[in-house]
């Protein structure tokens, strides 16, 4: 993040005002047909309120409502600024750091994060996967004094396409009930699958799927066409993120952070318009 990008964040976004302006143009357009009067036109800008007004009845329009600053004590500048702070970081955004860049309590700094964490995950949204997909499990959490194995770790599951979009879910368990549910809803008929050697996945190939395994268990990571590194690598990432990043996450809000990393990464291919992609989102 350059200074230079900084300036032209509060040269675009100099105040609040600035900041309803923009609300009110990505959400109601520049002009519209009021949903009281039924009359099509401009809605003014209330002076004493973050609202507008239609300039035939006076009904008004709040564009906060239904977005993560409704009711917020904060100031909108800082809501944008926060988000343009999430859009500019590779590693996430800590509610430390949060707490000041933007001159806001703790608290209130750690409310901001998840609140943009569960937006961005809005924006990002699901679908169906198709092409070639990888799937693949992993524990996230850190090591219990005295305590071995994966008992104390949160799981998640995760399907990616090659060159494309990916998901991911937190889930309870590892077992075939609560991972196979997800597949079949979002899993392509046509879609080329490629995971491990775990008995979950085994039901692919009856439902239809060109499914092949690699044996991780042998030191098998590739064969042919199958492999599942591309899930492999996000792992890693999301994994060394968190640690160095948040270092611990609760299970209780481990999905608000795998939204965002999420989004970040299926927007990797156009970085430049993270922020705007969220602006526009509303």
């Amino acid at each position: 993040m350059t200074d230079s990008t900084i300036l032209e964040f509060f040269k675009r976004f100099p105040d609040d005002n600035a900041c309803l302006e923009h609300l009110m143009l990505v959400r109601y357009g520049h002009e519209l047909t009021c949903p009281k009067c039924g009359k099509h036109g401009k809605f003014h800008r209330i002076r004493k309120m973050p609202a507008y007004e239609c300039q035939w009845c006076g009904h008004h329009i709040h564009p906060m409502a239904g977005t993560p600053f409704e009711r917020s004590r904060t100031p909108l500048q800082k809501w944008f600024y926060a988000m343009y702070l999430f859009t500019t970081s590779r590693h996430g955004v800590p509610a430390k750091e949060l707490q000041r860049q933007l001159g806001v309590t703790y608290k209130c700094a750690w409310r901001m994060g998840h609140e943009i964490r569960k937006y961005m995950t809005d924006v990002d949204g699901d679908g169906q996967y198709g092409g070639h997909v990888e799937m693949d499990e992993t524990f996230i959490g850190g090591r219990k004094e005295g305590v071995r194995g994966t008992k104390h770790k949160a799981v998640v599951f995760g399907m990616v396409e090659r060159k494309g979009a990916l998901q991911t879910y937190a889930v309870p368990d590892r077992k075939a009930k609560t991972i196979q549910p997800i597949i079949k809803k979002r899993l392509a008929r046509d879609a080329v699958v490629s995971t491990d050697e775990y008995a979950a996945y085994k039901f692919l190939s009856k439902r239809g799927h060109e499914h092949g395994m690699v044996c991780h268990e042998y030191d098998e990571y590739v064969k042919g066409i199958h492999h599942t590194n591309t899930l492999e690598n996000f792992w890693s990432r999301l994994k060394n993120s968190i640690r160095g990043t948040h270092i611990h996450v609760s299970k209780k809000h481990l999905s608000k952070y795998l939204g965002e990393f999420e989004f970040r990464y299926n927007m990797r291919k156009s970085p430049k318009w993270m922020f705007e992609r969220l602006l526009g989102g509303f």
